[in-house]
């Protein structure tokens, strides 16, 4: 199929660059060109032998060079680009012609040419400048529309030749305009048979790539409707929760000794409001693949003693102890991001842990490749749920997760960032041994 389209295009292109430019482009364009130029010209020279364009100081009144049969256009110049005279607008609203190209070439070689589009006209426009005895400049131009006469001599060929082409394309363009689609509609009509074969082998990389990506689309549209779902739920939950308490509260509803305890559940269900939507924006700006996070050489052991100093008091308050181990190690990355993924995994950590347990953050470097590592001695992670605790609102321990305030995306955070740096992460998890998490950079 491949050989027979090309040939065949081939073969168009060929009749209607020949034909085109054989019959049209080189023969009239080039005659008409030469003719355009060769007449401007002589109408320069004649315009300056009339002595009209002498003295600068003559009343430009006097001058009338009105053209009935053809559209001449005459402007005078200057020596300083200011406009004396032009026959076909008043002069004064003209700027100043100093840096017309044709301008410059005449004040330095005595004569200049031009052809360019004027914007106003919609047309091209042929310009020629000659330089006069007293330093001015003497421009004539034509519109391109005088073409058209030398056009008409061989119209009869031409539109013989521009008709024949046109019939022979459109014959040519239907036939393999229905044999090239009709394999594509087919394809079309069975991107979700997995067992499709293409008629044609060269469609077969085609046809491959759209059923992937029809099937991909599917997939994502159904990962967003249970995105939506999920996050729907989430805030459900605790805007419930607060309005609930509200209600309570402003119908008097609720003793004294109590109501500290409404006002408590209410600022702790608006914080995991708000913890939530910013982890789901920050979902969000990950998934953008326009946008290009700002990499450069950091020291992965640095910004894990950060992390650390931060999260010391949160994990006393639960007498959990971190620790760092490790040193220096160098890698290429976003420092924003990398704090973000360290952060997380050790909040998971303290979180899913238990009283008087341990964190530790391990710096590395295994065959010249940084390595994170997190480890923990929690709860665990159910074998059979472990490949599961990277996706969106995931959790192992719901009833846990909630009371201690964490959204279930934290890990869907640390997988985007790991996907960004071209890393790759490992879980092991035992439940009631612990759980580590290594990142491979």
């Amino acid at each position: 199929m491949k050989n027979k389209i090309n040939t065949r295009l081939v073969g168009i292109a060929i009749l209607a660059i020949f034909s085109t430019l054989i019959g049209i482009t080189i023969v009239y364009y080039s005659l008409f060109q030469s003719q355009i130029k060769t007449d401007l010209s002589v109408s320069a020279k004649l315009l300056r032998d009339t002595h009209y364009f002498e003295n600068v100081d003559i009343d430009t009144k006097d001058i009338n060079l009105s053209f009935e049969d053809s559209e001449l256009r005459v402007t005078w110049i200057n020596k300083d680009g200011t406009v004396l005279y032009d026959n076909d607008v008043s002069f004064n609203t003209l700027g100043n012609h100093l840096d017309r190209p044709e301008i410059k070439e005449a004040f330095k070689n005595g004569s200049g040419e031009i052809v360019r589009r004027s914007d106003t006209l919609n047309k091209n426009t042929f310009y020629y400048a000659v330089l006069l005895d007293n330093n001015t400049v003497l421009r004539v131009a034509t519109d391109a529309e005088s073409m058209f006469a030398i056009f008409m001599s061989v119209t009869p060929i031409v539109l013989l030749i521009i008709l024949l082409i046109i019939v022979i394309c459109i014959i040519l363009s239907h036939v393999l305009t229905k044999q090239l689609l009709r394999p594509i509609e087919q394809m079309v009509e069975n991107l979700e048979s997995s067992d499709y074969s293409s008629p044609y082998r060269e469609l077969e990389p085609l046809s491959t790539k759209l059923i992937t990506q029809h099937t991909d689309i599917l997939s994502a549209a159904k990962a967003r409707q249970d995105f939506t779902a999920n996050v729907s739920h989430e805030l459900k939950t605790p805007l419930t929760a607060i309005s609930g308490y509200a209600e309570l509260l402003e119908n008097d509803l609720v003793g004294e000794e109590n109501k500290r305890h409404f006002y408590t559940e209410i600022r702790k269900n608006a914080n995991r409001l708000l913890t939530l939507i910013n982890d789901i924006i920050r979902l969000s700006e990950l998934d953008r693949k326009d946008h290009e996070p700002g990499f450069e050489n950091l020291d992965l052991y640095e910004i894990a003693n950060e992390c650390l100093e931060e999260f010391r008091m949160s994990a006393k308050s639960k007498n959990i102890a971190v620790s760092l181990s490790g040193k220096e190690c160098k890698l290429y990355g976003n420092r924003d991001m990398l704090k973000e993924l360290l952060e997380n995994l050790v909040s998971n950590s303290i979180r899913y842990n238990n009283p008087n347990g341990r964190v530790e953050i391990i710096i590395d470097n295994k065959d010249n490749r940084p390595v994170l590592t997190v480890k923990d001695n929690g709860i665990g992670i159910p074998l059979s749920e472990q490949d599961r605790v990277f996706e969106r609102f995931y959790r192992v321990d719901k009833s846990r997760s909630k009371t201690s305030g964490g959204t279930g995306l934290g890990l869907a955070i640390v997988k985007h960032i790991v996907e960004i740096h071209n890393a790759k992460i490992k879980l092991d998890s035992v439940p009631n041994v612990g759980t580590s998490i290594s990142v491979f950079f």
